[in-house]
């Protein structure tokens, strides 16, 4: 392909092509990760943040990136995009060319290692300036695909999908969705006594809580279970999830209707200058924004 040389506006067509490049990875790792949960994983530590989640690696999640490299450097050279990885070290030149492909090839390592559900493959297309332009999930357990493209809309498993709030709730609970991490804090039981009571107040018959799963995941299932958010609060260290956790969820969230931001309010930094991690901001999923406004308001009595 002949790499371009000047920076360029990619056109709705190519937001298209370039989602089908990003589908293919997707399946294909999620195809390979699917073979290997049949069997205990070979477990490695890196550098990560602050908790076990984000220290362990396997072999699998090298595989995968492998994969999904192949896939998309095609397009890096043809359109000029840089690429940020979590297998890989950050070359920053994501703060330098126009756009970038943002990856995790097996988020939610530690349910793969536990064999529970959890875990996805991770891909999203996001601008400069931090906007999610493309974004695939793919979960192998559930063999799900979900994915948006900035304009033309969400889909799930290819067919358009309509997130619409239903009139009538099926689900008489509210799904309150965490990191494992949530329980460790010193907040947790009055956390989990103020969200059971506004439940209650919301009509419902109590509150379910999810709490093992990886980033792409917990943001899928809360579009799954409605009504349900997906939280994390600010923390001072390094933790709280890294751009590659929320990138692909943020622009299906966009595109659903559903509300995503950070726990003020305000757009997910999804292309922080001095580091990966999402943490001095936190993040915050929410099927709609009524749910989101009773998180902001929580956060700040606790």
């Amino acid at each position: 392909m002949e790499k371009l040389t000047k920076p360029m506006q990619l056109s709705d067509n190519d937001l298209f092509l370039l989602s089908r490049d990003a589908i293919s990875a997707a399946c294909q790792a999620g195809k390979i990760i699917a073979e290997y949960a049949k069997h205990p994983a070979s477990v490695q530590s890196k550098t990560g943040g602050e908790s076990y989640a984000s220290q362990v690696v396997t072999e699998v999640d090298f595989l995968c990136q492998e994969l999904i490299l192949k896939t998309l450097l095609p397009s890096c050279e043809k359109f000029d995009l840089a690429l940020l990885t979590e297998e890989s070290t950050d070359d920053r030149m994501r703060l330098e060319k126009e756009y970038f492909w943002c990856i995790d090839p097996l988020d939610g390592t530690l349910p793969f290692i536990e064999k529970t559900s959890g875990y996805a493959v991770a891909i999203a297309l996001v601008s400069q300036s931090g906007t999610p332009l493309i974004g695939v999930i793919y979960d192998p357990v559930k063999q799900t695909l979900y994915h948006a493209v900035k304009g033309a809309g969400a889909f799930r498993n290819e067919q358009k999908w309509d997130f619409i709030h239903p009139s009538h709730i099926d689900r008489q609970f509210l799904t309150v969705i965490s990191d494992r991490s949530f329980i460790q804090q010193s907040y947790y039981s009055k956390a989990i006594e103020a969200l059971h009571a506004i439940a209650i107040e919301l009509g419902l018959d109590g509150l379910k809580h999810i709490e093992h799963g990886g980033a792409a995941m917990n943001a899928c299932w809360v579009l799954e279970n409605y009504p349900a958010c997906y939280f994390k609060f600010p923390k001072q260290k390094n933790s709280g999830g890294s751009l590659w956790d929320y990138a692909a969820t943020s622009c299906l969230f966009n595109e659903t209707g559903a509300f995503v931001s950070d726990i003020y309010g305000k757009p997910l930094d999804l292309n922080r200058p001095d580091s990966t991690f999402m943490n001095h901001r936190g993040i915050l999923y929410a099927s709609h924004q009524n749910i989101a406004e009773i998180i902001q308001k929580l956060y700040k009595k606790l």
